[in-house]
């Protein structure tokens, strides 16, 4: 008799759509949402979702480029070369592709952050400078006299 930890049996394992979103940390009504964009395709067991465990692989990979930055069109091209490409090298090579596009995103947002917060410091700093002589308090930096 196969045990509880059987590949075999961890395979062929059903899920409904409440356990599936607990085990991943997603409401029901996103993973219904990727469904009507065509991301997950569940099987049905009278009017109840069921999903195996390639959906919820599929759901892993579709909420993993939802946090890196990927646009769901991008997932889904994904998600269609692994379909479609036995050897998963086109795949790979899509996924490499969308990596450096979005490690050059980001590093473009990190200097746009790090500009934008050095003239908020400087702003500050003139604002600070500008408060302290109405008050008649010192100015950063200086003792009264």
């Amino acid at each position: 008799m196969a045990g509880h930890d059987d590949p075999d049996r961890q395979l062929s394992r059903l899920f409904s759509i409440a356990e599936l979103a607990a085990e991943l940390g997603v409401t029901t009504r996103a993973i219904r949402f990727y469904e009507a964009k065509g991301l997950l395709e569940p099987q049905r067991a009278g009017s109840t979702r069921v999903y195996t465990h390639r959906d919820r692989a599929r759901l892993q990979i579709i909420l993993r480029g939802k946090r890196l930055g990927f646009s769901l069109a991008r997932v889904q091209e994904y998600l269609d070369l692994y379909d479609a490409d036995p050897t998963h090298r086109a795949q790979l090579e899509h996924l490499l592709r969308g990596a450096r596009q979005r490690i050059a995103e980001l590093e473009s947002q990190r200097q746009d952050l790090e500009l934008t917060i050095e003239e908020l410091r400087e702003m500050e700093e003139l604002t600070l400078e500008a408060l302290g002589r109405r008050s008649g308090k010192p100015r950063h930096g200086e003792s009264k006299p």
